[in-house]
């Protein structure tokens, strides 16, 4: 690929729309901006809707003294040119208040402070994954300033987002959530995303070690890709956006998406929105988690640093696994019986169908691009009217090399991408589990309680019944064909 250059575009402006006696008018009516939520299958950019959150005015320094001194966890990283990427597993961190953040990211940093060992030239800092229910746990009235309500969504606020604050440089590895899809709001400075539709799972080259629960990672450094170990990589479709100050980013569901922060301070808000495919997707997660933990605890179980994110902090004895899939197991069934939409087709078992899949997968591992043009929605049916306009922008793709991180992250001047018309298109991770999974796991403990007084129902799903499906002939031929494939990398 070559490098491309990037272009200059009108400034955006996220002051809201003015009616005709002057008032600001949101674009969007809440209804409205969940039904494009729910249907839009592509990253788009919605402007001009939180003009009026108190939130907008919460940059580092406010938050600084709204905290009051609290000392948080941030993770530090290496301005580096590698092209493996900087898991969780291979930072440091440091305990800090947001005043002590601010005075080394001026580079004013004493040898006395909690940043004395990181060069600010040499390192970045993030406080990410932070939960509003944990860090304003004595200031629940400040939840009310995110009025993720204006999006459709009665009653969402604060209690269910997450806060990030980083310097220049500080990122996420590409991933993939899981679970819902995502709304990003930026608050302070200006991040630079990118984003991968699902269908280029294969080129990502997707892991789970590091685990973290409802995240897969890619092996790749997209910013700075290793082409000779990942070719496939060359056919995936990139879409970038360079999210502003006032915009809220919507990601879709299983869109891959790394991010970087391009100014000297950020701060984002995000919230997952639940949604209906979740329900199968948690037992798939906690079969993944009750494996991974397995494995790697019989390898050795003193190192789980080598291989277990640091968002994850709950015990990982098999007896709490088992019981997470018991739990999820149930949540999806309860759902079943609750909802009128239920999936057949995910729990098709007949043989006939089991084998396509299985002659389906090295032909999956290979597929070419399948033209992500017509994005919009994932029905297949064609629109009535396009819902984008000059408050909803789409996330272009871009053909061309992005800029590496020397050039981009740090030597960039930040201008913005447009598309081929000029027009303005400017990219996420977390532990979701907060938000989205609290029932489930409000089912597990309750069902480690009963466990201990009481014998496994019928339908409780033991070690030997997990095993049982994972030794399945058809199973393990698969799993055969990934090895292979992954190992003539």
């Amino acid at each position: 690929m070559a490098a491309g250059s990037e272009a200059t575009t009108p400034v955006i402006l996220a002051t809201g729309a003015e009616g005709e006696e002057g008032e600001h008018v949101k674009p969007f009516m809440p209804e409205k901006a969940k039904e494009i939520i729910m249907s839009l299958q592509q990253p788009a950019i919605f402007c001009n809707m939180v003009f009026d959150w108190p939130a907008r005015h919460w940059d580092a320094k406010y938050l600084s003294e709204v905290l009051h001194g609290k000392r948080i966890r941030f993770r530090m990283g290496m301005k580096s040119m590698s092209t493996v990427p900087q898991f969780e597993t291979t930072c440091s961190y440091v305990e800090a208040t947001l005043e002590e953040f601010l005075t080394w990211n001026c580079d004013q940093s004493s040898i006395s402070g909690p940043f004395r060992d990181y060069d600010h030239s040499k390192f970045w800092a993030y406080a990410d994954y932070k939960y509003f229910v944990s860090l304003f746990e004595d200031k629940t009235g400040i939840f009310q300033d995110v009025k993720w309500s204006d999006f459709g969504f009665p009653g969402r606020n604060g209690q269910e987002s997450t806060l990030w604050i980083g310097s220049l440089g500080a990122h996420t590895p590409c991933h993939l959530d899981s679970y819902g899809c995502n709304l990003v709001f930026q608050v302070q400075g200006r991040k630079r995303w990118h984003l991968f539709p699902p269908e280029d799972t294969p080129f990502l080259y997707p892991t789970r070690i590091p685990y973290e629960e409802s995240s897969v990672f890619s092996k790749i450094n997209v910013v700075n890709p290793d082409l000779k170990r990942f070719p496939q990589f060359q056919k995936a479709q990139r879409h970038m956006v360079t999210l502003s100050p006032g915009q809220v980013l919507f990601v879709p569901r299983h869109w891959w998406h790394y991010v970087e922060s391009i100014d000297p301070v950020t701060v984002s808000i995000n919230s997952w929105i639940e949604l209906e495919e979740d329900h199968l997707a948690r037992v798939e997660e906690a079969i993944t988690r009750m494996l991974v933990c397995a494995l790697k605890t019989a390898e050795n179980p003193q190192n789980t640093r080598a291989w277990l994110n640091p968002t994850e902090v709950e015990e990982t004895s098999h007896a709490v696994n088992c019981c997470y899939l018991n739990a999820a197991v149930s949540a999806f069934f309860d759902h079943c019986r609750t909802s009128k939409v239920v999936e057949i087709q995910a729990l098709r078992t007949d043989g006939e169908h089991m084998k396509k899949e299985e002659l389906n997968v090295y032909n999956h591992m290979e597929v070419g691009q399948t033209g992500s043009q017509n994005l919009t929605t994932g029905t297949g049916k064609p629109e009535a009217a396009s819902p984008f306009g000059p408050d909803l922008l789409p996330v272009a793709q871009r053909s061309e090399e992005p800029p590496s991180e020397r050039g981009g992250i740090f030597g960039s001047d930040g201008k913005d991408f447009v598309d081929k018309d000029g027009e303005h298109f400017g990219k996420l991770h977390c532990a979701k589990r907060q938000q989205i999974m609290n029932n489930s796991e409000k089912a597990i403990k309750e069902q480690i309680a009963s466990n201990a007084t009481t014998a496994p129902s019928q339908t409780f799903i033991s070690t030997d019944d997990l095993l049982d499906c994972l030794v399945n002939p058809q199973v393990t031929r698969i799993v055969a064909q990934l090895l292979i494939q992954g190992r003539s990398l």
